[in-house]
């Protein structure tokens, strides 16, 4: 299992504090940068957690700021060597992709809405090579297989100790799109229905019968961490991505998402609609029941199993 401890987050986590710090000095960054002789960007990066410090810059920051506690230091100085460190996705040449599995991977709770396609960490193997081989521009197959490794290895997280809570909330559109054919959306949907018999993973559906919603024309992930970690929301669309960081923004996001699920069917509303739509697949399909031992098998295989 990947180490549990995320590089990524280390550094958010040693960024809200030194933000908090300097905000208790009542300092700008401006001002902080250049009693320090920092760039201003160097300072603001690592106060958002894009940027790596060093125990140096923490040792300075701190004299700055007046932490005397020897406890706090050695904590913030911990969080900076372990900001330093690499981890496991960043073998995997992820490019912008890398710092949302390094925060994925510490996370508590991942709330997540998708109009279109089946988020990544419920994707089976199939669905997974389907959505990257209609990609453009095109990637060789031994790089798919690299990207559906990376998402067994992210899926990892639904079944570890403990494991993350994800709340997963589709539009309809997602369970009517046949990608990879009937076969793979068969799998598919039998694959959404046992993983919402696990206690810590709750999918609802918004069926075509609730009309507008305020979510229409955007799908993200909301990412909630322990401890001081702030909450930051994962924006991702055709030719970029964004991350939202502002709480008054988060908060918006947590209640477009709390909206989404009363308009959404219940989870057992949900999994039958599942069951239905999969039957129009397959009329000789049966589904599996709760308790199916293949659920476990399949998060816990070491065989690739499987874009957020």
């Amino acid at each position: 299992m990947p180490e549990v401890r995320s590089p990524t987050v280390r550094r958010r986590e040693l960024g809200a504090l030194l933000r908090a710090l300097r905000l208790e000095k009542g300092l700008t960054v401006e001002q902080a940068a250049e009693r320090l002789m920092f760039s201003m960007s160097k300072l603001s990066r690592m106060e958002t957690g894009h940027g790596v410090a060093t125990p140096r810059d923490v040792r300075d920051l701190c004299d700055l700021y007046g932490v005397t506690d020897q406890a706090e230091r050695d904590r913030m100085m911990a969080l900076a060597r372990e900001g330093k460190q690499s981890g496991w996705w960043q073998s995997y040449d992820l490019d912008y992709f890398a710092t949302y599995v390094g925060l994925e991977a510490e996370a508590v709770e991942i709330k997540c809405y998708q109009s279109t396609i089946v988020p990544g960490l419920l994707q089976t193997p199939d669905y997974a090579r389907a959505m990257h081989e209609a990609g453009i521009p095109r990637i060789s197959p031994e790089r798919i297989e690299e990207l559906i490794e990376v998402r067994l290895m992210r899926q990892r997280l639904l079944a570890q100790d403990p494991p993350v809570r994800l709340v997963a909330v589709l539009d309809e559109a997602v369970l009517h799109r046949a990608v990879g054919g009937p076969a793979v959306m068969r799998a598919q949907l039998n694959w959404l229905i046992q993983a919402s018999n696990r206690p810590n993973v709750t999918t609802q559906v918004i069926p075509y019968t609730a009309g507008a919603h305020p979510a229409m024309d955007s799908t993200f992930n909301i990412l909630d961490f322990a401890g001081s970690v702030p909450s930051v929301v994962y924006v991702e669309g055709l030719v970029g991505w964004i991350y939202v960081e502002r709480p008054q923004e988060i908060n918006r996001y947590q209640q477009v998402f709390e909206h989404l699920r009363t308009v959404a069917l219940n989870p057992q509303e949900s999994r039958d609609l599942l069951m239905r739509i999969g039957a129009k697949y397959d009329d000789s399909t049966i589904l599996a029941a709760p308790g199916d031992s293949k659920l476990e098998h399949n998060w816990n295989s070491k065989i690739p199993f499987c874009s957020i």
